[in-house]
């Protein structure tokens, strides 16, 4: 799953407004300042600057074990497959997954809130009156694991250096930052553009810290396999390129004791291990080399849990919901073709996905279709335009489909027989209307080309889903095929924006905000690596973004990503595939967890603990 929320990425939310006042922090107060222990997206902080720790953990937890899992998720410059590089930040090389641990940020989230942070490297923040200026005071006990002191210069050369030289997610996110500077050893002043969004002061204090006396003398953009000093709950330990790499927990790390991390990093060791094929990698988890496992594969969920392991207890497989919003799924179109950039030929072609026949032939039923990009949320659009969201759309009407103004678009329920002839129909007259013409059975393009389809990947775990997609294809005329190459290639053909058509899965998290720009704005449709990988290029998106990462209300917000959504579904910029509300886990019994969850995710397994007691009676002990 590639992820493009700040929770997910940077770990970080988006703010706006005057917070809970702090006790005087040290530091001079500047006339209209503000002091606060947090950010969040609209000032409602759920916690008191004297908490002790989040409510969803257990801060007696004991800490010992190992947690064995794959990675599932991905960000930056990571690869599910391989690993070739510990420099996830840069656009060069195949990350390692887990590296995030070894590092600090300025603030931590909470998994209770949508998009609030807690100080963690910075104990507090002062906010000048016209929020361009914000000044985080550090902990002077802040240190990286090599002993030597984390200062305010450490987090300005970070900052600096990732807007400069960092992977094109991090540079594009920092545009509007004009400068980031250390006042003293304990003082970081971070000064922002007028043009500034609603999140930037949360991307900030969410981004990695590195350290600059480490990276004096190095390349920052090259591949390495040297770990770079880190300040974080874990350090890098053994590790083999492209098979597996371990994360020892930092016995003396310094914010051990902090109310965001009382309760958490509870592991003596994180181990991730890579696997090519996701069957391989299930077998891994039937015989114990992975002790946590998340299912994407409803077959896998429905049928392939009748083992040993299970019948005898040892194994334990739940489904748990969270109130996230739906990740977003679907095949994207590469809109920087020719042979995709008329909208009717792209609806046309997701009229021939039969979703009826695949959920309940492939999929066990389990699944809803997806059909808004901020599904299972407030902030999507249904229904006609609201008074409010027309205010934003009519400065782009000339620009713009009827249909943004009218009902949002929603792919069509089919007969469930794989191949309704009534929507193939109305595909065929949607492509002779964008000037495709069938020649012995063959569909040409309007400038005569024969229409040829590749669906790219890296793993073959779709092709039962998407076969029948592209016999559908077939029958219109055109040539559809997948093309399954290796994890590097994949990725570099990816970021070079070399295909036809691919499959994503997105977060875009509760209070989305400047990230759409990554994923939907015109600046990244050009710029390589990228997540605009469908090229997504209109300036009444761009407008819409501003507004959105600009909202100064959860009402406001909501309106402009429901006019978003109109405009985006109504380019048919995707086939939309599926959602669940909820995660499905399974696990070796030899973990214990807090009695009550986070609201916005499961929990698992970053709140668990290793328990010895439970691992003895499964033998694991």
């Amino acid at each position: 799953m590639r992820t493009f929320s700040r929770r997910a990425i940077l770990k970080a939310g988006a703010a706006g407004a005057a917070l809970g006042i702090l006790p005087k922090s040290g530091f001079a107060q500047a006339e209209g300042e503000t002091e606060t222990h947090g950010l969040s997206a609209f000032g409602d902080l759920k916690l008191p600057p004297d908490f002790k720790h989040f409510d969803y953990v257990n801060p007696a937890a004991p800490k010992g074990g190992t947690l064995a899992l794959q990675i599932k998720q991905s960000s930056g410059n990571q690869n599910f497959d391989t690993f070739n590089t510990l420099n996830i930040y840069v656009l060069r090389g195949d990350g390692a997954a887990g590296m995030g641990a070894t590092f600090d940020s300025l603030m931590a989230g909470s998994g209770d809130e949508p998009d609030s942070l807690y100080g963690l490297v910075a104990k507090s923040v002062r906010i000048s009156g016209d929020k361009l200026t914000y000044r985080f005071a550090l902990r002077p006990e802040a240190r990286f694991h090599d002993g030597s002191k984390l200062t305010a210069k450490d987090a300005a050369f970070s900052l600096n250096i990732l807007k400069e030289k960092g992977h094109p997610v991090y540079r594009a996110l920092l545009t509007q930052m004009a400068s980031a500077e250390a006042e003293s050893d304990e003082v970081l002043r971070v000064q922002f553009t007028p043009q500034r969004s609603r999140d930037l002061h949360l991307v900030v204090a969410g981004l990695p810290i590195f350290s600059e006396r480490y990276w004096q003398g190095k390349d920052f953009e090259a591949s390495t396999l040297e770990a770079p000093l880190g300040s974080g709950p874990y350090k890098v330990g053994k590790f083999e390129t492209g098979r597996y790499i371990e994360f020892e927990r930092v016995p003396d790390y310094w914010a051990k004791d902090l109310p965001v991390n009382v309760g958490q990093n509870n592991f003596d060791r994180i181990r991730w291990e890579y696997f090519r094929d996701r069957t391989v990698a299930f077998e891994a988890f039937k015989n114990g080399t992975l002790n946590y496992h998340e299912e994407y594969t409803s077959r896998v969920w429905s049928t392939g849990y009748d083992f040993p392991a299970v019948r005898e207890g040892k194994v334990k497989k739940e489904e748990i919901e969270n109130d996230s919003p739906a990740t977003i799924q679907g095949w994207y179109f590469n809109t920087r073709r020719e042979a995709f950039k008329d909208p009717r030929i792209r609806e046309a072609i997701g009229l021939a996905f039969d979703f009826e026949w695949t959920n309940a032939n492939i999929m066990f039923g389990l699944y809803e279709r997806t059909t808004s990009y901020f599904e299972n949320s407030d902030m999507k659009a249904t229904g006609k335009p609201s008074p409010e969201e027309l205010a934003l759309l009519e400065p782009f009407r000339a620009q713009l489909p009827a249909t943004v103004f009218g009902e949002p678009p929603v792919p069509p329920v089919s007969d469930g027989s794989g191949q309704d002839r009534k929507l193939l129909r109305r595909a065929d007259e949607l492509l002779r209307e964008a000037g495709c013409k069938r020649e012995g059975g063959v569909l040409k393009l309007p400038n005569g080309q024969p229409f040829r389809i590749e669906f790219l990947d890296s793993q073959a775990a779709l092709q039962p889903h998407t076969q029948p997609f592209q016999a559908n294809l077939k029958r219109l005329g055109i040539e559809a095929f997948s093309r399954i190459v290796d994890a590097a290639q994949y990725q570099r053909r990816m970021e070079e924006f070399d295909f036809d058509m691919a499959s994503r899965n997105l977060f875009g998290g509760s209070t989305p905000g400047d990230s759409l720009r990554v994923v939907y704005g015109s600046d990244a449709a050009k710029t390589p690596g990228s997540q605009n990988i469908a090229g997504i290029s209109h300036p009444a998106i761009d407008a819409l973004i501003d507004k959105v990462a600009n909202a100064k209300s959860r009402q406001e917000l909501n309106t402009a990503c429901r006019a978003l959504d109109r405009v985006l579904r109504s380019g048919h910029y995707w086939v939309p595939m599926w959602n669940r509300p909820s995660e499905w886990i399974a696990y070796w019994d030899q973990f214990s967890r807090p009695e009550k969850k986070p609201r916005f995710a499961s929990g698992a397994p970053g709140t668990w603990w290793y328990d010895a007691e439970k691992a003895k009676r499964i033998g694991r002990g």
